[in-house]
């Protein structure tokens, strides 16, 4: 089995600054991942064409099951609101995480987690980008349970803050959140945090290690596959880590094979 976790900065290109369906297909389906955790991803936004980037990715990898979770209404950045309802914000632009699976979902859980309550100062790639202060916005956890050939798989996607401490905090209510379904139990996403912390403060075990930013030459990782200790021995070791080059985002993507 092959975990993956990406975030798509919604499916722009460094190169031309572009958003292009055909080039995030293109990038998934080189991933041939069968768990496929999405972050900064866009459902109806119009800097990326209106388009529904987890559906592209689903289809790109002929996918039995997909589904968005969106953070905010709104472009974060510029105006933006909280969900404050569970109709996932549909008919109007969403600001979220994706989860792809080969595999069928039984059970889907969605936890909404707090913004930082202070602006923090964060590097904005491309041009005019740079330092920029800004305001942390909602974040949301998507897990689900796989039915797997081994059996039962939860595994959930998710893109903490980055305030440091406040992505530690969210971090531990993810954990919290994601023991009340059952194990083994697996977190991919960005998670702002480097390999030591987040080893430290959520207590799983790292299935990858590999710098994935920036993505031209990655110098730290913020992107991570990790397991819950509690059935830990029921999954296949793993066999490869990668962080191949894509054609799209400002991290690279990271992939872990199982078995």
């Amino acid at each position: 089995m092959r975990l993956a976790t990406f975030n798509l900065l919604h499916g722009r290109s460094l190169t031309d600054g572009l958003v292009d369906p055909a080039r995030l297909a293109a990038a998934v389906n080189a991933l041939d991942a069968d768990v496929l955790a999405l972050q900064e991803v866009d459902r109806d936004q119009s800097r990326s064409g209106n388009l529904d980037l987890t559906a592209i990715a689903a289809q790109a990898m002929d996918a039995a099951e997909h589904r968005f979770a969106a953070a905010v209404v709104g472009t974060p950045g510029e105006a933006f609101r909280p969900l404050t309802h569970d109709d996932d914000g549909h008919g109007e632009p969403c600001y979220g995480v994706g989860l792809v699976s080969r595999h069928p979902v039984t059970t889907w859980q969605v936890t909404r987690l707090r913004p930082a309550p202070v602006r923090s100062p964060v590097y904005v790639p491309g041009p005019g980008g740079g330092l920029v202060l800004l305001r942390d916005e909602p974040r949301v956890v998507l897990a689900a349970v796989l039915d797997t050939p081994r059996g039962p798989l939860t595994v959930a996607a998710t893109h903490l803050s980055f305030v440091p401490g406040w992505n530690a905090r969210q971090l531990r209510q993810v954990v919290r959140a994601l023991r009340t379904l059952p194990a083994p139990r697996i977190l991919l996403g960005d998670l702002n945090l480097p390999a030591w912390a987040v080893r430290l403060v959520s207590g799983w075990r790292l299935l990858g290690r590999r710098p994935t930013y920036p993505a031209g030459q990655p110098r730290v990782q913020l992107d991570h596959v990790i397991a819950d200790r509690h059935g830990f021995r029921q999954l296949p070791p793993v066999s490869t880590v990668r962080t191949p080059l894509s054609s799209i985002s400002d991290h690279r993507p990271l992939l872990v094979d199982l078995g």
